[in-house]
């Protein structure tokens, strides 16, 4: 494949999306921000709506920082001045604000005394706000690009560590399903190996949630070297892995204490996962769905209850009526025959 997709600017935040609130941009830029720019950021993302009304140099004073540093900030987000940064954190308030009933009671940080109801609603509320902010913040162009791509390419390797290999598991899955020649690499050495085989045909995509992994970012960086197309899923857009790629897609997920476990980042990366493989899988509508018809067969016999189905004429996939595929239908008992009386014993 040629290489023919340009790389995003690493320090251009995503534009052209208006709903891309400024709290998700300041996330967003935070491994990339200067010691004393993210006091400012720590600042800001504490208490938004309080942040608002402060001037520049009473903002400065809580952050324990100078004036230029607020300003240098600012640039450093994609705002040309410190009113800016103002209006858009008021907006982005009045937005939080407006989701007050749904928001859990105590804030959405797990804390050591919360019950399991209370968990319950805060890890719900904090993925259902991933999934909203990251479809908000999703640049339509960058995602096409990584689709054209994809289903372009002559073979796929994704790379992932930790619970980003598990995406990228799924991912391979999905691809491998409908006949794309696609391969997963959780191993830093194996990556590497099949990174340096790759050539200009094929697409390299790398998934990591801080985009800071260097098991993750050396194998897209040996992949670019030989002119493969290259792809980075992370939730910072100015991080290592970005830098290092030709299409960045972000994800906008709140990391919650227990990051370990990778819970609403995981939910976040499996989105984005589907709206590339659907996407892909889009582009040969009909081949995709014989491919996945025929691998839907393949492993009925391995159900304990076979459920054989048949495609329909829209190509859909119906369940079929009883005594339809390879098992017999089962007779009701009451409508069964008497069976006959044993033999006397001999």
């Amino acid at each position: 494949m040629a290489r023919e997709v340009a790389h995003r600017e690493a320090a251009e935040p995503p534009q052209g999306s208006g709903s891309v609130d400024v709290l998700t941009r300041i996330r967003g830029a935070l491994p990339s921000l200067a010691p004393s720019e993210r006091r400012v950021a720590d600042t800001v993302l504490a208490a938004p709506s309080e942040a608002a009304g402060l001037s520049i140099s009473a903002l400065a004073a809580r952050a324990s920082t100078s004036v230029a540093t607020v300003m240098r900030f600012c640039r450093a987000i994609g705002l040309t001045n410190y009113p800016h940064l103002r209006v858009g954190l008021a907006a982005a308030a009045a937005h939080e604000n407006a989701l007050g009933a749904e928001r859990p009671a105590l804030g959405t940080d797990i804390g050591a005394t919360d019950s399991l109801e209370q968990i319950i609603n805060k890890i719900i509320y904090n993925e259902v706000r991933a999934l909203e902010e990251s479809r908000d913040g999703f640049d339509v162009a960058q995602l096409g690009q990584a689709v054209d791509a994809v289903a372009d390419a002559r073979r796929i390797d994704i790379f992932g560590v930790g619970a980003s290999g598990f995406v990228g598991q799924d991912l391979h899955q999905k691809l491998h399903r409908i006949g794309r020649m696609a391969f997963i690499w959780t191993d830093a050495h194996a990556a590497l190996t099949a990174a340096a085989l790759l050539g200009p045909a094929d697409v390299a995509i790398a998934i990591s949630h801080s985009g800071e992994t260097t098991d993750t970012i050396e194998p897209l960086r040996a992949a670019a070297e030989n002119g493969a197309t290259t792809i980075a899923l992370t939730n910072f857009a100015r991080s290592p892995l970005a830098e290092t790629a030709d299409l960045v897609l972000t994800t906008c997920a709140r990391e919650m204490p227990f990051r370990s476990g990778a819970t609403v980042s995981r939910i976040a990366q499996l989105a984005l996962i589907d709206c590339l493989f659907v996407g892909v899988a889009q582009r040969s509508y009909d081949a995709t769905t014989a491919a996945l018809h025929r691998t839907y067969g393949a492993v009925q016999r391995h159900r304990s209850t076979p459920a054989i189905r048949r495609a329909t004429s829209d190509g859909a996939l119906a369940t079929p009526a009883p005594g339809e595929g390879t098992e017999p239908a089962v007779t009701p008992a009451a409508d069964r025959p008497p069976a006959p009386a044993p033999a006397p014993p001999g």
